[in-house]
Formats: structure tokens, C-alpha cells, sequence
């Protein structure tokens, strides 16, 4: 795949890229945030780092995703809760803290691809529409209309709606949604989860509806 690296450590970048370079990933390194906006669309996948000298690597990644579906790995230093939530809020695919293991990083990067060209793959269940109460959830069009409004919701927020709306009444495990939604639950982090459950709760404004089964993991549609 073909790598765009936004990393403003010049060492850093220079080791990363010839790995990356030796597993057959084609790498194009830049250092600068604007740098990343202008070359994002050549390439399979952006590993970002925060950091930036000329912009904050979240308003980077806020701009790509306002025209682009590029799988995005955040690949920072900023292991706070704070800038995780945000990346993952903003539409970050993955978020790694520094120092990395080269093995996990490939296994991710895989794994992000992966679920992009499932994304854009047309799907057996296009057209079919899930309705509870006032949500509908169009799983072709990908679009949730709550009381006829359009929710907005993120990549990572439908594609949970989706598995828990394919199974409506269902309780489905965490490891199953995990192994759904980010391909293997290994892979996932766990506050990931978490963080796209609590912004999914918030859009759809229904009380009840997405219920927690202490212990084991969600349901959709009330009892």
C-alpha cells in the first residue's frame, strides 16, 4: 500500500520509512501539515503524527476527513485521554502512542485497509432499511434518520449501528462488535469502543434504545 508518513522528526521518519519501504510499502514522508493536506489523496494510507510544526496534527486530520476517506493512523507521543477521544472523534481509523512496535503497526495498517475497501465494496444488504421506533437505518445508503433528520453519523459510529441493527433485540458481545467493526478484537482498543458508544448514544437521543448488558455488551431495541 502506498504510505503517506506526516512526521516532523527527521530520524524518526527516516527509519520508519525504510522498514516500511523494505515490507514493500511505498512511502512518501513529509513534515509539514500542509504538506500532508496537498499529497493525502495519493496515497492508501496516512500515518500522522501530532506534532506538526506548522499545524496541529487534529486540525490536519479534520481537514483530510472533510474530503477524503483515507484510512488515517494517528502515530503521536499524545498518550492523553483527551487527544485520543478527540482523533478518534475526528475520524481517526487507529490511534498509536510512541514507541511503536513495527509488528503491531504493520498488523494495523493491514487491518484499516482492509476494512476500507470493505467499506467501499457495495454490500449484499444494500437497500435494506432496519427501523425502530422513529430511527431508521438505511445499511445501503448508510444514513440514520432519527425523527426524519439525518444524525450525521461518523464512519466508526454507523458501522457499530450496523452490526447491533442487522441483530435488532440481539445482545451482542464487545468482542464480537470489535471483531466486527475493527476487524480483530485484538487489534482494537477497548476506549476506542467506548468513545464511538458514547458519541452513537448522543446523536440518536433515544434513551433505551442501545442498551448496555453489564458484563457482556449491547443490544439494540428496547425489551
Amino acid at each position: 500500500m502506498r504510505v503517506l508518513l506526516v512526521e516532523d522528526d527527521a530520524g524518526v521518519a527516516g527509519a520508519l520509512a525504510e522498514s516500511l519501504h523494505a515490507r514493500g510499502h511505498p512511502v512518501t514522508s513529509v513534515a509539514r501539515g500542509a504538506n500532508a493536506l496537498h499529497h493525502h489523496r495519493a496515497a492508501d494510507l496516512v500515518l500522522l503524527d501530532l506534532g506538526l510544526p506548522d499545524l496541529d496534527g487534529l486540525d490536519v486530520l479534520r481537514k483530510i476527513r472533510a474530503v477524503s476517506p483515507v484510512p488515517v493512523i494517528v502515530l503521536t507521543a499524545r498518550g492523553d485521554e483527551r487527544s485520543v477521544v478527540r482523533g478518534l472523534r475526528l475520524g481517526a481509523d487507529d490511534y498509536l502512542t510512541k514507541p511503536v512496535r513495527l509488528a503491531e503497526l504493520l498488523a494495523r495498517m493491514d487491518a484499516v485497509v482492509r476494512r476500507a475497501v470493505a467499506r467501499a465494496t457495495p454490500a449484499d444488504s444494500a437497500g435494506d432499511v432496519v427501523r425502530l421506533e422513529d430511527v431508521e437505518i438505511d445499511l445501503g445508503a448508510r444514513r440514520v434518520l432519527v425523527a426524519g433528520h439525518d444524525v450525521g453519523l461518523t464512519t466508526k459510529e454507523f458501522e457499530i449501528l450496523a452490526v447491533l441493527a442487522a441483530r435488532p433485540g440481539t445482545a451482542v458481545s464487545r468482542q464480537q462488535l470489535m471483531d466486527e467493526v475493527w476487524g480483530d478484537a485484538y487489534l482494537a482498543v477497548s476506549r476506542s469502543l467506548d468513545v464511538h458508544l458514547t458519541g452513537l448514544r448522543a446523536k440518536l437521543d433515544r434513551p433505551g434504545l442501545l442498551t448496555t448488558i453489564r458484563g457482556f455488551g449491547y443490544r439494540l431495541g428496547r425489551d
